[in-house]
């Protein structure tokens, strides 16, 4: 696809839709955002709408971009490339469609890549666009993995009870992305998980989880927790093994959680059950 354009994409007729974008790397910890899209777009079944030219937005000899050669199962060689796609899913029981964005963040030309993917979400009809995100933290992983975010829209602001960003300092492809999206009258918020940094090695399930939940507060709608439930369970096992064994992860932990324990205050808690019981009963909902 050109940029600029949606010169051959067949953009189908969709119902009120919204999109949620996560982007490997910088903006990426543990995997955990973009595992949020794997996830839905399985879940979902989601189809490829549109792919973007790698070789326009990323320098291939960085390490993580590098075109991967793989073996058939009759001996041929194939090379895949880090691609940017654009996926479509028809929910079931939902009366909005979803655009998922998954995609490398590219390594140049950023205002090119938003600029098309915003033009094609213009196009499609978004309303609504969500970036994800997961960042190494000071968490310890005995805790629910801390989710913090922001927007910049009045009704988003009300709906979700975030505030607008006053972070300042470099910034990721997803702020330009919603950047890009803001100048165009779509609506948008982003959402951040923080990953333990001693547990940093993808994937992190607990926290795409979480950001999962984040994600379903912030849309309102009833989203698959599928097979995420069982894997952070076995993640958060395999965090306790591992502190088990080492004295000194544990001591920092026990030090993590006293930290993280004295500054979190009782509404806090309340809130958090009061979201999880919103989750619970539009998940009823959407079974009944």
């Amino acid at each position: 696809m050109n940029e600029g354009t949606n010169d051959g994409v067949d953009i189908p007729q969709l119902r009120n839709p919204w999109m949620v974008a996560a982007f490997e790397g910088w903006n990426d910890a543990a995997d955990a955002a973009s595992g949020v899209v794997d996830h839905l777009i399985d879940d979902w079944d989601a189809e490829l709408l549109m792919e973007l030219e790698p070789e326009d937005y990323y320098a291939f000899q960085e390490h993580h971009l590098r075109p991967q050669v793989h073996q058939g199962e009759l001996g041929e060689r194939a090379i895949t490339w880090p691609t940017p796609r654009l996926y479509v899913a028809h929910p079931r029981k939902s009366d909005r469609d979803v655009l998922l964005l998954r995609a490398p963040e590219p390594s140049f030309r950023w205002k090119a890549f938003c600029s098309t993917v915003i033009g094609v979400a213009r196009l499609a009809g978004v309303t609504e666009l969500y970036t994800l995100g997961a960042l190494l933290a000071d968490a310890p992983h005995t805790r629910p993995v801390p989710v913090s975010g922001s927007t910049n829209d009045p009704q988003m602001m009300d709906r979700m009870s975030l505030e607008p960003s006053r972070y300042s300092g470099p910034v990721g492809i997803t702020t330009i992305l919603n950047d890009f999206a803001t100048d165009q009258g779509i609506a948008t918020a982003t959402l951040w998980a923080a990953v333990p940094h001693y547990l940093a090695e993808p994937p992190c399930p607990k926290a795409t989880l979480a950001l999962l939940g984040a994600l379903e507060d912030a849309a309102g709608l009833p989203l698959p927790q599928g097979i995420l439930v069982e894997l952070a369970e076995a993640w958060q096992r395999g965090a306790e093994e591992l502190t088990e064994r080492d004295s000194d992860i544990a001591e920092y932990v026990e030090s993590l959680e006293n930290e993280r324990d004295t500054s979190d205050l009782p509404e806090a808690s309340g809130d958090a059950i009061a979201k999880e019981f919103e989750r619970y009963l539009r998940r009823r909902t959407d079974e009944d």
